[in-house]
Formats: C-alpha cells, structure tokens, sequence
C-alpha cells in the first residue's frame, strides 16, 4: 500500500477512528439524505435515482476539497450564520416544493435545478461533518478517504428509500423540512461571532433549534396559503374583465 494513502496497521488506534468514521457517517449521512431526498421527489420516476448518484457523488467530491478547509471556515465569522440561513430558505423553498397542494401551480423541477439545490446544501451542511470524520481519522489519509467514500452509499441508500416513503407517506416531507430548519438554527446559533456576542446557554441553543425547526414549516404553510389567494385572485380578474368586455 502506497505511504501517501496512509499506514493499514490492526492496532487500537487504527481500529478505533475506523469503528469511529463508520459510525459518524451513519449518523451524519442522514441530514444530507433529507436534502437529497426532497430535491429529487417532484422529479420524473426514471430521473430521481440518477439525481441522486450524480448529487451524492458531486457532493462528496467537493467535500474531499472542503477537508483542507473545514476547520479554518469553522473559525470564520458569520461563515455558519449566513449557512444556517442558506439552509433555512432551502429547507422553506424544498417543502413548498414537496408538499402535497393541489390548489397550487408549481413550476416543474429540472434535473439540473435538484442536482444545483444537493450540492449547493451539502457543502453548507458539511464543514462539520467533514471536521468530524477528519477527526476521526487522527491524520491517516486511508481512514480519511475511506470515511469520505462511505458517505456515498450511506446517502444514496438513504435517499432512494426516503424519497419513496414521501410518496407514500407525505408526512415525511414536514419532518424533513423540519430537520433542515433545526440544522440552520444550530449552525446560526453556533457562529463565532454570535457566540462571542451572545454567549448563548444550552437552553438559548435548543430555543433557537426549536424555533426554526417549527418556524420552516410555518413559513412554508404561510407562502402557500399567499399562492392559494393569488392564484385564486386571477380567475376572477379575468372573468370580470370578458364579463365588461361583454
């Protein structure tokens, strides 16, 4: 085995970061599931699990790159806040998205569009989850790597199979959506510079996950109730206007 891919050696240590990756990605691979998973839903059947290969794989190539970055962006301030509130509007913008209305007409998702919205919301999410499995692998390249890789079957897996129970079982989408609101509070509660200014508690913490985990939702509900009104406004004006016409 190359030098340069790190040492293989069954020792304690080895085994531990390699116990420890494994069970950071099954923990962590669930939030980048929910992304995934709704990105893909109002996409053609026959397009969702090439959506989901081709984003799972774009993002975990970018997260190779954000490793050398991820525990310097970590210390920049407003990097997270202005993350957590990326991934809040993505959160409202993907449950607006997915959620069952029929009152209201969405525009129809592109390939490209879902495949933007993946990668776009995996390198916001992932500066702490690279930082982890980096950790974790207390410096070997091979365990870093093999951490990097697992994600992509772990995700895709996830994916396919929440992506299918959303449509069965829509209230998936709203605990997703919540999930999203709950990750971008922490990550806004938890900037540098917010902390330094703040000094937020662990109850200040949970309030503000608690917030945004509801308040995503509540967003979502209050701008698809403004369609319904406008789109429902627009019938009217035209049948008033051939009603004068006449």
């Amino acid at each position: 085995m190359p030098e340069i891919l790190g040492q293989i050696q069954l020792n304690w240590d080895f085994v531990l970061g390699f116990l420890s990756i494994v069970v950071i990605d099954l923990i962590l691979a669930g939030d980048n599931a929910v992304v995934i998973a709704m990105a893909v839903r109002t996409l053609p059947r026959e397009e969702r699990k090439k959506g989901i290969i081709f984003g799972a794989g774009a993002a975990v190539m970018l997260r190779v790159v954000l490793t050398f970055f991820a525990a310097q962006l970590l210390q920049v301030q407003f990097v997270k806040f202005v993350g957590g509130l990326l991934i809040i509007w993505i959160g409202i913008k993907l449950f607006i998205e997915g959620v069952p209305d029929e009152e209201v007409q969405r525009e129809a998702k592109t390939f490209w569009q879902a495949i933007w919205v993946i990668v776009v919301a995996d390198i916001t999410m992932s500066v702490d989850n690279v930082l982890a499995v980096a950790g974790a692998s207390g410096g070997n390249l091979f365990l870093l790597i093999f951490g990097l890789g697992l994600s992509i079957p772990l995700v895709v897996f996830t994916s396919n199979l929440l992506s299918m129970l959303m449509d069965k079982y829509p209230i998936i989408i709203y605990i997703g959506a919540a999930i999203l609101g709950r990750v971008g509070g922490e990550m806004m509660i938890t900037d540098p510079f917010i902390k330094e200014i703040l000094h937020p508690t662990e109850f200040l913490q949970y309030g503000v996950e608690i917030f945004f985990t509801v308040g995503v939702i509540v967003a979502g509900k209050l701008w698809l109730r403004m369609q319904r009104q406008r789109q429902g406004k627009i019938p009217e004006v035209c049948e008033n206007n051939e009603n004068r016409g006449a």
